[in-house]
C-alpha cells in the first residue's frame, strides 16, 4: 500500500505544520479510501496568513500590472505542464470523470490567462469639474487582501477564477478550499514557489470552515471576501464580514429551470438537458435542476430523454466510457435518498433510477443512479430544494405565462435554460425570467468573457469578464486644482 501523502499549510511562501497537531483525512468518493491528509489549521494560522498577505501586498501592488501578469502567465504555464497529475488528483479527491478533470485543469489555466489579458485594461476616468482650473481623476486601485473560499465541485477552477483577477488587480490572496477537496488547490503553492511569485502573495489554508473561515472573514485585514458555496454559508459570511463593512462577492445556490417550448429542436434539447443535469454527477451550480416541457411535445421528448438517461454508464471515473462518477461524500449521497423518498411520498413517480448503487464495483464509494421523476407538481419539495445531484423532476406546462410563473417561483436566480426557435419567445424570456444567466438553445456552461451573476439568494457581485474583474478593484477620486 502506498504511503499517504500529507500536505501542510502554505503561508508566506513556506510550507508549515499547524500548531493544532491535527490532520484531516481526505477520502476518495470512489473507494472510500484515505488518499491524503491535510492540516487542521487554527485561527492563529489564519491570522498569520492574513498578516503575510497584508505585508506582501504593499510591494505587490507597486509592481506594474503587466509585471504581475507575467508571473501569473508563468503560473498558468506550470498548471498546464502538470495537467495530467492535477487532473488525476481531482479525480481522486472529488470523484469527477478524468475527462472532466482534464477540462477543469485547462479552465483553471485559462481563467488566469484571461485575467492576465486585463492587465493593460485597468482604466479610470477623467471627468470635468464644476470648478475652474480643476479636473476630477477617478482611479481604480486594488482592495488589499482578498480571502477566497471555494466549493468542492470544481475546486481548482474556482481557485483560478478568483486568484487570477485578484492578483492581476494588485491584491494578495488567502485561499481556503473546502476540506472535501483541497489537494489540487494546495498544489498551487508548489507552482507559485516554482515560478517565483513573491512570498505572501498566495497563501493556502486548510481547516475547519466555521472557526478558520470566521477568522478570515471577520478580520479587519481582509478587504474583500469572494466565496463560492451554499446559500446558508454565504449568508453567514455576509453577516461576519459586515462588522468591518468588508466587500463581499458571493456565488451561491441554484435551482435552474430548463424550459422546452413546443417549437424546440427536440433532439438538441434532449442532449442539452441530459448533460446539463448529469454532468459532474449533477454537482454544478448552473445544472438543470427542474425541467418544464410543453405538453404538446412532452411524450416525444420524454421517450428520448428517458432512453438516453437509462443508457448513461455509472462507474470508474478514470475510464473513458464512463458517463457519471460518484457523489462527493456520504452525506450528499444520503441527501439524494432523502429527496427521492420525500418526492415519492408527495406523489412523484420514479421514471428511472431512484436509488443508491451498492453491489459489485459499487460496494465502496458514494454511487447514485441517474434519476428522473415524473408526475411532479410545482408545490413539491424537489422543485424548490436544490438537489445538487443526479435527480431531475420533470413537469408539463401549457402556456408561456404558466411556465414563466413556475420558473420564477424560486428563491434562487442563478441560471435558466430555454429551448425555442421563436424570437418573440426568446425576447419575452429575456424580459421576464428572473435569472442572472440565461442559456438559449444550449445547455449550461459560462465563458470567461461573460458575467456569472446570480439574483435573489444565488449571490451578489458576480464573476468573470470585465465586470467580474472590477470586483477586485475599488475607486479612488482625486480633485486636482491647478494654476491658470
Amino acid at each position: 500500500m502506498s504511503k499517504i501523502k500529507e500536505y501542510q499549510l502554505f503561508i508566506d511562501g513556506k510550507w508549515v505544520t499547524s500548531t493544532s497537531g491535527e490532520t484531516i483525512d481526505i477520502v476518495s468518493p470512489s473507494t472510500e479510501e484515505v488518499i491524503a491528509r491535510v492540516q487542521n489549521g487554527t485561527v492563529e494560522e489564519a491570522e498569520q496568513a492574513l498578516k503575510a498577505a497584508e505585508k506582501a501586498q504593499k510591494s505587490w501592488k507597486k509592481l506594474p500590472a503587466r509585471s504581475r501578469a507575467e508571473l501569473l502567465y508563468k503560473l498558468a504555464d506550470e498548471i498546464k505542464a502538470d495537467a495530467e497529475f492535477l487532473a488525476e488528483l481531482l479525480v481522486k479527491e472529488q470523484g469527477k470523470l478524468l475527462k472532466v478533470a482534464r477540462m477543469e485543469v485547462a479552465v483553471t489555466a485559462s481563467f488566469i490567462e484571461y485575467a492576465c489579458e486585463g492587465a493593460r485594461r485597468i482604466e479610470g476616468d477623467i471627468v470635468p469639474s464644476d470648478n475652474a482650473n480643476e479636473q476630477i481623476w477617478i482611479q481604480k486601485v486594488p482592495r488589499g487582501v482578498v480571502v477566497a473560499i471555494t466549493a468542492w465541485n470544481f475546486p481548482l477552477a474556482l481557485a483560478g477564477r478568483k486568484l487570477g483577477p485578484a492578483l492581476v488587480a494588485g491584491n494578495t490572496i488567502v485561499l481556503k478550499p473546502t476540506s472535501e477537496t483541497p489537494l489540487a488547490t494546495l498544489e498551487l503553492g508548489n507552482l507559485a514557489q516554482k515560478v517565483g511569485i513573491p512570498n505572501g502573495v498566495i497563501n493556502i489554508l486548510t481547516g475547519p470552515g466555521r472557526a478558520m473561515g470566521n477568522a478570515l472573514v471577520g478580520s479587519p485585514i481582509t478587504k474583500m471576501v469572494t466565496m463560492t458555496g451554499s446559500t446558508p454559508v454565504g449568508q453567514q459570511i455576509a453577516r461576519n464580514a459586515a462588522q468591518n463593512l468588508t466587500h463581499v462577492q458571493l456565488e451561491l445556490g441554484g435551482k435552474a429551470p430548463f424550459i422546452v417550448f413546443e417549437d424546440a429542436d427536440i433532439d438538441a434539447a434532449v442532449d442539452a438537458a441530459l448533460h446539463s443535469r448529469f454532468d459532474n454527477c449533477g454537482q454544478v451550480c448552473t445544472c438543470n435542476e427542474r425541467m418544464y416541457v410543453h405538453e404538446g411535445i412532452y411524450d416525444r421528448f420524454m421517450d428520448k430523454f428517458i432512453a438516453k438517461t437509462k443508457a448513461l454508464k455509472v462507474g470508474d471515473p478514470m475510464l473513458d466510457d464512463t458517463d457519471m462518477g460518484p457523489k462527493v461524500n456520504k452525506s450528499e449521497l444520503e441527501h439524494m435518498e432523502h429527496l427521492v423518498s420525500v418526492s415519492v411520498k408527495e406523489g412523484a413517480t420514479i421514471a428511472t433510477g431512484g436509488k443508491r448503487l451498492t453491489e459489485g464495483e459499487f460496494s465502496k464509494g458514494y454511487w447514485f443512479e441517474p434519476t428522473v421523476l415524473t408526475g411532479v407538481t410545482q408545490n413539491m419539495t424537489i422543485v424548490h430544494e436544490e438537489s445538487f445531484g443526479p435527480i431531475l423532476p420533470v413537469l408539463k406546462f401549457k402556456t408561456f405565462e404558466e411556465v414563466i410563473g413556475y420558473a420564477n417561483d424560486c428563491e434562487y436566480g442563478l441560471a435558466a435554460m430555454v429551448f425555442t426557435n421563436d424570437m418573440n419567445t426568446i425576447m419575452k424570456c429575456n424580459d421576464e425570467l428572473e435569472y442572472g444567466e440565461i442559456y438559449v438553445n444550449r445547455g449550461h456552461g459560462e465563458q470567461h468573457q461573460g458575467f456569472h451573476n446570480g439574483y435573489k439568494l444565488s449571490g451578489s457581485g458576480g464573476e468573470d469578464g470585465k465586470y467580474g474583474f472590477e470586483q477586485y478593484l475599488e475607486k479612488k477620486t482625486f480633485y486636482i486644482r491647478h494654476k491658470a
